[in-house]
């Protein structure tokens, strides 16, 4: 299901965007009035865009009724650190690209979560690539932590001068640590909490991915995780039960890079997450890059968080990120939750397989 509508829906843009291009010279001829730095070429790119996320929203919503409440981390940064959603992106750069992520959430409240993300993917030939991932999230201080090995393959070909499309592959897999010791008991019966702890349960799974980019956009469909896992199951008759489980999330990646000038750089980016069980979560992100060395940016989570974001090209190969995140809910009124932080580092070095394929580098 997921892949049909992908399919009908990228034959839909194509459609669409052969009639934006034919109508170009129609909209010369009206003489709209653009702003001098904003190239009639720029703005054909701009409305392309608006129609790519209006139809990948829609193909995405609509098969979410085959998935299952929400687990997976979530990233302020997901453009730099796209292989953790998405397999195919594995190789995607043409160069050895290596990622460290840090996200502290709601800092200053009491067993707030940890996480932290390491990735290497490079391309091993013009049309395979291949990465590998962890993950490590930690809630209640060390109550729960969860820990994710991924190996990435992915397999492209070519489409156009400046297209190509990816397919990927991820195995991989979970060790989940519960200490129950560690549990703030409120009940007025602390042994209703009678669970042994849970060192390093190991569960596999696999995920799979789509990934197309030019050298102005990309967009990307994917699920990490298929397998539903559930790791322990307590039917404590009156005491309840204690369920962990492996569930589906469905993502889609799109951005863009219009060029506004030699300097400067626009770059929109949209992250969706759907599962049902679990608000649908819509991430937008909106970042000027100046010199292909400084971005600044801010970004909205739906209905949960603003956010700020700035980066910067320390040298050729080494770049720094950071990003700071204010709850828009409830939550962000408490005294003592200070918003979230992450920092990320990524370094890079050209192979033999390495193109000019993207003078802006965005991708």
């Amino acid at each position: 299901m997921c892949i049909h509508n992908f399919c009908k829906g990228f034959q839909l843009l194509n459609t669409n965007f052969e009639q934006l291009l034919s109508n170009k010279i129609k909209i010369i001829d009206k003489a709209i009035k653009l702003p001098k730095y904003l190239k009639i070429d720029t703005y054909i790119k701009m409305m392309q865009f608006i129609k790519t996320c209006y139809i990948l929203l829609f193909m995405l919503i609509l098969p979410v009724s085959i998935c299952f409440a929400q687990q997976d981390a979530q990233f302020t940064q997901y453009m730099y650190n796209t292989m953790v959603v998405n397999p195919a992106y594995a190789g995607s750069r043409e160069m050895t690209s290596i990622t460290v992520l840090h996200r502290s959430q709601w800092v200053g409240l009491d067993g707030a979560p940890k996480t932290q993300t390491l990735n290497i993917n490079t391309p091993v030939s013009p049309s395979i690539g291949v990465g590998f991932s962890i993950v490590n999230d930690e809630t209640g201080n060390g109550t729960n932590q969860d820990t994710y090995f991924d190996a990435a393959f992915s397999y492209s070909i070519e489409t156009s001068d400046t297209g190509r499309l990816y397919f990927g592959l991820k195995a991989g897999a979970h060790l989940l640590d519960i200490n129950f010791n560690k549990l703030k008991i409120y009940s007025k019966n602390p042994s209703s909490i009678n669970q042994p702890n849970i060192d390093n349960k190991f569960s596999p799974n696999f995920g799979a991915g789509i990934y197309y980019k030019t050298n102005k956009y990309y967009v990307g469909l994917s699920v990490p995780n298929f397998l539903e896992t559930q790791h322990f199951d307590n039917s404590g008759g009156e005491n309840g039960s204690f369920l962990s489980k492996e569930v589906m999330n469905v993502y889609l990646i799109t951005g863009f890079a219009f060029e506004l000038n030699p300097e400067w750089y626009f770059k929109p980016a949209i992250l969706a997450k759907a599962v049902s069980g679990a608000p649908f979560q819509l991430d937008i992100s909106a970042n000027f890059i100046k010199d292909q060395k400084f971005t600044i940016g801010a970004a909205y989570r739906w209905d949960a968080a603003i956010s700020v974001l700035a980066g910067f090209q320390i040298s050729e190969r080494l770049m720094l990120g950071v990003a700071y995140d204010k709850e828009t809910t409830q939550l962000g009124d408490i005294q003592f939750n200070g918003g979230s932080f992450e920092a990320l580092l990524r370094y890079e070095f050209e192979t033999r397989y390495t193109r000019a394929l993207n003078s802006c580098k965005c991708f």
